[in-house]
């Protein structure tokens, strides 16, 4: 009995969100020297079906822009902006007082916003 092999896929890091800006973004200078701007994106889960009396859920996710221009894009967003981020996953690992920490973030590659925050209701 022969087996037909198997076609191997290239592997694919690509993540594409739309969501709001859930606080202004922070820039930080590591003790590299570089510089990198990070923002946390407040993205809908789908909808439940209807009846299933579950409220709607989001994730936060956490976005990082490294290159200058990038940098510069994010750091005008405000929160409760709606934006659109392109990138990858990439996990990030620092020591904190000695003990060894990481985080999962989405390394930016483009970035755009889509709609500027709601007015503040007149009181």
């Amino acid at each position: 009995m022969t087996v037909a092999p198997v076609p191997v896929l290239d592997h694919c890091n690509e993540v594409h969100l739309v969501g709001r800006v859930s606080a202004d973004p922070v820039s930080v200078t590591l003790p590299s020297g570089d510089t990198v701007v990070t923002v946390r994106l407040v993205v809908d889960r789908a909808r439940p079906p209807a009846g299933r009396g579950q409220r709607r859920q989001v994730d936060t996710v956490a976005c990082a822009a490294w290159g200058s221009a990038l940098r510069r894009t994010v750091q005008r967003w405000s929160p409760g902006e709606v934006v659109e981020v392109e990138g990858a996953l990439r996990r990030r690992f620092w020591r904190a007082e000695g003990v060894p920490q990481s985080r999962y973030e989405v390394e930016l590659t483009g970035a755009r916003r889509l709609a500027r925050a709601p007015a503040p209701a007149d009181r």
